[in-house]
Order: structure tokens, then C-alpha cells, then sequence
């Protein structure tokens, strides 16, 4: 109530605004950035005003830019009487631009002298209150952009993204890697194990598919002679909303022709040290209460050993797990295979251990059917994923590149499956079939990056505009 009062206020304002025929929503400003303006000159600058102090005749604001904040002082002696009274009816919240000359206050505080200003945008609706902030969680996210405004370490969270999306682009292009764009639309969902978004083609009276994974895009890429390359993409997936996935989300896969998983975990563990030491100067930094410790060597476990170490021998064997299923109290589906136990048992009773960079290796052939079997044992595979500060960060594999292999994988995978077409892509298996040399690929989760760079505890800080619910009116 009290809000659509002040929004009223304004909007009166708004209209003796318009009387004066002044141009409210304003037009081109040239400026300069306020974190750019010296001790000493005449300078423009624009941005939203964030607090007001009157004292008489003459005001005191902060205005703020993307870069900084500066004082301004507004004297109605020197932007005359008229002006003054229209400076009387700008709000907090509102845009405008100036022009005046630097000096410092007796406090020391760096201050621009205005001489003549312009409205450039009207604010009609309050800003959240000053000294409280705002907090509310919902309101945060679903009204970002009001976050970005109050709370500067959000803004904060989101530069050092930009940066580090920036810094992966710079690494990767010094090792050779160059960056290229596959479809986000795709006729047959597949490179990655998850439920997709459906959407429908008029013209084409076809059914198409959001993207969960670019990898079979990008292995096509591989057999067209493309040998070091890497998207930053938007994939999408069907499923649920938690601290650690949001429906969209952006990821980075890479892939290295002629190299295996062991080349992508020296990339991995080469790229994540370089974004610590471009952003913390440092190895070690905290994520949530917790040291991590980047120092090479990082620690590899098998697959096989990290169940032993928890007493299941046989990670085979259904009856062990079934009996640590019931131990640890774990809730469980009808049609959950063997392999989705373990991964419940994992998720919970391992990964919250694995703060430091933990490097899981050798995962079964049953839930890794894109990736090279291993030379010694052709129950496991040359996969790995990596663990830092508890969190999934990376997922990577010597690439499976026998055409008969991969059909024979993928008809396994769906053969409770009525129309394969749907299922399994045979363009990707023709285009293997012309010859793909063998290749290490490397997927990591950008989001989950910038969150353990950011000491954020969920996703959905890291992301500008994360999927919420439906508002209730």
C-alpha cells in the first residue's frame, strides 16, 4: 500500500515534470565513467542517484555508474532557481546526467560541483529501503536487477563471472583451442544421460529438442578436421531445481584430437589453477568455511576404491549395495538401477568429503557410453570426474571413436526402447564411421565454477536470472 502511495507521488512529480516540456526519459549522454574522474577538472557523468541530503539551498547526492560512486553537490546559486526547483523533484532511484567541476569537501571527500544536469529517466517506484537492503531471498532472485542495484557484493559476483568466462577464453586460445558454435536446437536429444525440453518446428512439422550436451555436434567437428576445440553453451535438462542445478545452465566442453582423458586432466587441473591465480594471486582459497588447496599433484581415486573405502567390495554386487542403501537411510525408486544407488550413496556419503581436488577415475562402461575403454579392463573406462570444495566440477573421457562399438553401445542403452530413431543418433555413428581420430573431451560446469571462485553456496547467485516458481499473486 504504502509503495503504490510513493509510486503516485512520483508519477505527480513525473507529470509537473512533463509541464516544464522537459524530456524525461532522455536520450544519448556522452560521459565519463565515474571510477574514471580525477582530483581536479570539469567532467560529465550519468548513473542512478542513491541518497539525497538537502540542506537548504543546496543538496548533497551519491550517484552511482557500473563503475563507482561519486558525490555531487547541487547549488541553487549556480544552477539557478528554476533548475533547482526541478533538481527538488528528482527522486532516489532516478537517472540522470551532469556536468560540474571536481573539488573536495572539508571531510576530504572527492565531490563534483554541478553546473547543469539533465533528467535522463524517471524512477516510479521506490527503491528497497537503504540500511535494511534487500534480503528476501525470492525477491532477490526473481527481481535481479533490484539486487544488482542495492547490493554490491551481488554485483561483485557477477563482474568476477565476466572475468572468468574471459580468463577461460584466454587460457584455452594460448593452448592452440579455438572456439566454435554448435546447434542448440537438436532432432534427437543425446551426448549426455538427462530428460530434455521439447519444442515443435512449423515449417519443418518436426519435433526438435533443447540441447542437454553439444558433444556429438562438437565430435562431428573432430571428424571435419577441427582438432583443438571449445564452446561455452547453454545446455538445458528437464529435471529438477536444487543448490547445485538450474534447468539452463552454461558449460564448457572441450575436445583434443589425438589426446586421451590423461591430456584432459592436465588441461583441467592447468585451467582451474590458472583462474585461482588471476583471481586470488593464490592456490588456496576458501569455499564455505573451507580451505582449498590447489597444489599439484591433485589426488586420484578409482572408482572400485572409493566404494571399498565404505565398505561395499563389490560395487557389482546388489546385495551390498541394497544393504548400505538401508544403512545410510536412503530413499529409492521402483526402477532405480544398480548404478543410480551407487550414485545416491555417493552423493551423499562421499562427495561432501571430497574438498580438495579429488579426481574420480574409472568409471563403469554401464553408465559411460561415449567414452574409450580401459587397456587393462574392459569393465571400466578412461573417465573421469572431478570434485572440489564437495561440488561435481568436471566430467571428461578418452573419446570412443569405433563407429561399431558406439552403435553396439547405444542399441545396449535403448534396447527396451520401440523406435530407436528417436534414441539413437546414426548420423553421429555415420559420421564416426568416416573416421575420428582419437580425442580427449572435457566438460565443465561454468556455473558451479564461478560459484566456488565466488565462496557462493548456490547456483542460483551465480546466475543473472535462475529459473523460480511461478509467482503466487
Amino acid at each position: 500500500m504504502i509503495e503504490n502511495q510513493m509510486r503516485d507521488f512520483r508519477i505527480k512529480k513525473l507529470e509537473e515534470l512533463k509541464n516544464l516540456k522537459l524530456e524525461i526519459y532522455g536520450r544519448r549522454f556522452l560521459k565519463t565513467n565515474i571510477s574514471e574522474v580525477k582530483e581536479e577538472g570539469n567532467f560529465k557523468i550519468a548513473g542512478r542517484i542513491m541518497s539525497i541530503r538537502a540542506h537548504g539551498n543546496a543538496s548533497f547526492a551519491d550517484i552511482v555508474d557500473s563503475t563507482g560512486k561519486i558525490q555531487v553537490y547541487f547549488r541553487k546559486d549556480i544552477i539557478g532557481k528554476e533548475n533547482y526547483e526541478i533538481f527538488k523533484k528528482i527522486d532516489i532511484g532516478d537517472i540522470i546526467g551532469l556536468e560540474g567541476e571536481v573539488f573536495k569537501t572539508k571531510t576530504g571527500e572527492k565531490t563534483i560541483l554541478v553546473k547543469n544536469f539533465t533528467i535522463l529517466s524517471k524512477s516510479l517506484r521506490p527503491l528497497p529501503e537503504k540500511w535494511h537492503g534487500l534480503r528476501d531471498v525470492e525477491i532477490r532472485f526473481r527481481k535481479r536487477y533490484l539486487d544488482l542495484i542495492m547490493n554490491e557484493s551481488v554485483k561483485d559476483i557477477f563482474k568476477k563471472r565476466v572475468e572468468i568466462l574471459r580468463y577461460i577464453r584466454e587460457f584455452l586460445n594460448s593452448k592452440g583451442f579455438v572456439e566454435v558454435e554448435t546447434p542448440m536446437m537438436h532432432p534427437i536429444p543425446g551426448g549426455a544421460e538427462a530428460r530434455p525440453f521439447i519444442t515443435y518446428h512449423n515449417s519443418l512439422d518436426i519435433e526438435l529438442y533443447l540441447r542437454i550436451a553439444p558433444e556429438l555436434y562438437l565430435k562431428k567437428l573432430l571428424v571435419g578436421n577441427f582438432e583443438k576445440i571449445y564452446e561455452i553453451n547453454r545446455s538445458f535438462r528437464n529435471e529438477g531445481i536444487s543448490t547445485l542445478h538450474n534447468p539452463e545452465f552454461t558449460m564448457l566442453e572441450l575436445y583434443s584430437a589425438y589426446g586421451d582423458y590423461e591430456e584432459m586432466i592436465e588441461i583441467t587441473e592447468g585451467l582451474i589453477c590458472f583462474l585461482s591465480d588471476k583471481i586470488f594471486g593464490s592456490n588456496t582459497f576458501e569455499y564455505q568455511g573451507k580451505k582449498i588447496d590447489l597444489t599439484s599433484p591433485w589426488k586420484k581415486i578409482k572408482y572400485t576404491d572409493i566404494f571399498k573405502e565404505i565398505g561395499i567390495s563389490n560395487f557389482r554386487d546388489e546385495k551390498i549395495v541394497d544393504k548400505k542403501i538401508e544403512e545410510y537411510n536412503i530413499e529409492i525408486e521402483n526402477d532405480d538401477t544398480i548404478f543410480d544407488k551407487l550414485e545416491k550413496i555417493f552423493k551423499k556419503k562421499i562427495q561432501p568429503l571430497l574438498i580438495n581436488p579429488t579426481f574420480i577415475v574409472g568409471y563403469p562402461v554401464e553408465i559411460s557410453p561415449l567414452a574409450k575403454i580401459a587397456k587393462d579392463d574392459p569393465t571400466i573406462t578412461e573417465r573421469f570426474e572431478l570434485f572440489i570444495g564437495g561440488i561435481e566440477i568436471a566430467n571428461a573421457y578418452s573419446e570412443l571413436n569405433d563407429p561399431i562399438e558406439q552403435l553396439k553401445r547405444f542399441e545396449e542403452k535403448f534396447k527396451d526402447v520401440d523406435d530407436k530413431k528417436k534414441k539413437i543418433d546414426y548420423d553421429f555413428i555415420e559420421a564416426l564411421e568416416y573416421g575420428m581420430p582419437p580425442a580427449g573431451g572435457l566438460g565443465i560446469g561454468i556455473d558451479r565454477l564461478v560459484m566456488l571462485f565466488t565462496n557462493s553456496c548456490s547456483i542460483r547467485e551465480v546466475i543473472f536470472f535462475p529459473l523460480l516458481k511461478p509467482k503466487n499473486e
